[in-house]
């Protein structure tokens, strides 16, 4: 039986779509895709979803689609950390974490009806910090933590554990990190 073209014209850009994802370690946003396919910012969630339901390890983050693929250089050492803190004083968590040259995987909340709830972030410097909180000001989107009252979960990681260290120690110092 012979595939319409139309199959094969998804099948061709869904392939385009997850080598340009593998060879570029930067976000690239759904705007960007679909104007390199031709195609609207809709189908280009479509065809993300459908690379999920296969099994690619592709993240939607603030900044947009990221693959997924392990560093096997070495090992890096995570941690997750419950913090809390007001709205207003996200940028300046995330940058205490950033500025010690740790990575803020992603953001988590319990919810009472849905349970755990996760964002991922990928922030990995200043920049990514910056991208992010402009984006959240320009879509007045609202934080996670917000449900939660300001508590939230972070994984970090980083290349060693004293950098993990020292990331809970500066948390502690300025207030945001919850510990029992």
């Amino acid at each position: 039986m012979q595939e319409d073209g139309t199959k094969m014209l998804g099948e061709k850009r869904r392939s385009l779509i997850l080598e340009w994802l593998q060879n570029n370690s930067e976000p690239i946003t759904g705007k960007a895709l679909a104007e390199k396919t031709n195609v609207s910012r809709q189908v280009i969630v479509q065809d993300i979803s459908l690379l999920k339901a296969k099994g690619e390890p592709i993240i939607a983050t603030s900044r947009g689609y990221v693959y997924f693929k392990e560093n096997n250089k070495m090992a890096k050492q995570s941690r997750i950390i419950v913090v809390s803190h007001r709205a207003e004083e996200t940028a300046d968590e995330l940058y205490t974490l950033v500025d010690i040259g740790v990575s803020v995987k992603n953001v988590m909340v319990e919810h009472p009806i849905y349970g755990d709830l996760t964002g991922s972030l990928m922030l990995k410097n200043r920049r990514d910090v910056d991208q992010f909180i402009n984006e959240l000001e320009k879509t007045n989107a609202s934080l996670l933590s917000k449900l939660t009252e300001g508590v939230h979960l972070h994984t970090i990681e980083a290349d060693t554990e004293e950098q993990l260290d020292e990331a809970c120690e500066a948390l502690r110092e300025a207030g945001y990190l919850l510990e029992s």
